[in-house]
């Protein structure tokens, strides 16, 4: 089997619980350091599927390998290789594929409730493969969970694409499109040690708390049980997305 390519954007956000999953299920991967200089893979076909973390840069920076990776998309959709992108790389998904990515209307940090939205999809007596695969898509989600957030943009889903989640902070929190091209504003790859890292790192963005922005004691409180939470419903989307690669 063809490795999945798991592009890394900054050392601190890799790919987390999706590795442990990966693993689980025998699958092949290779972590693309695009951090370290690495450069961006220029054929799609050479991966069973595209993984694209997540990173403090917008996905509108005038950076060569923000041109590269969105050429990467493309070509995997292509190709009919399955795309898996987590905040920033939702937002290079939506990008690439004709959406659009600007500033939230505020910064949604921390562990916040996101529910499955039921909008409209494909007619099923127009393309009932499509419409049979939303619906397998929006079954291995429960109707609300939370999620742990941490952006200051968000996309608006590229055209023909079907919103599968939202928050009260960002309405735009997963858009899924034909052939497993799956968006995500939310992080679902995340564990104790990488929430902890972040509120670390990324303390200057949370030292002025509000409603959806939380500081590191309310982020921290409870952590275990709800990591243990998320990773439940990472692994049933995430197996979903898997269900796409090709051999």
């Amino acid at each position: 089997m063809r490795p999945v390519l798991v592009l890394r954007h900054i050392d601190c956000e890799g790919p987390g619980h999706l590795a442990r999953v990966l693993e689980r299920h025998g699958v092949p991967w290779r972590l693309v350091a695009v951090d370290e200089g690495e450069a961006v893979p220029a054929d799609a076909a050479a991966a069973s599927g595209l993984v694209l973390m997540g990173g403090p840069m917008s996905a509108n920076d005038p950076l060569p390998w923000i041109e590269e990776e969105l050429a990467l998309i493309r070509a995997a959709r292509e190709a009919g290789v399955p795309v898996l992108g987590h905040c920033l790389g939702g937002q290079l998904i939506a990008r690439a594929l004709g959406g659009r990515v600007c500033p939230n209307r505020v910064k949604e940090i921390g562990w916040h409730e996101v529910e499955r939205t039921e909008e409209a999809g494909p007619d099923p007596g127009r393309d009932p493969a499509w419409a049979q695969e939303l619906a397998a898509w929006r079954e291995a989600l429960p109707e609300r969970f939370h999620a742990f957030h941490w952006h200051g943009e968000a996309f608006d889903p590229p055209p023909g694409a079907v919103r599968l989640l939202a928050s009260r902070w960002c309405p735009q929190q997963a858009f899924v499109l034909p052939g497993g091209i799956l968006g995500l504003q939310c992080h679902l790859e995340m564990t104790a040690e990488l929430v902890r890292q972040w509120a670390r790192r990324y303390a200057h963005e949370i030292r002025e708390p509000s409603l959806s922005v939380q500081d590191e004691a309310t982020m921290l409180q409870d952590l275990d049980m709800r990591v243990a939470a998320l990773q439940a419903v990472a692994d049933r989307l995430y197996a979903r997305w898997l269900a796409h690669l090709s051999p």
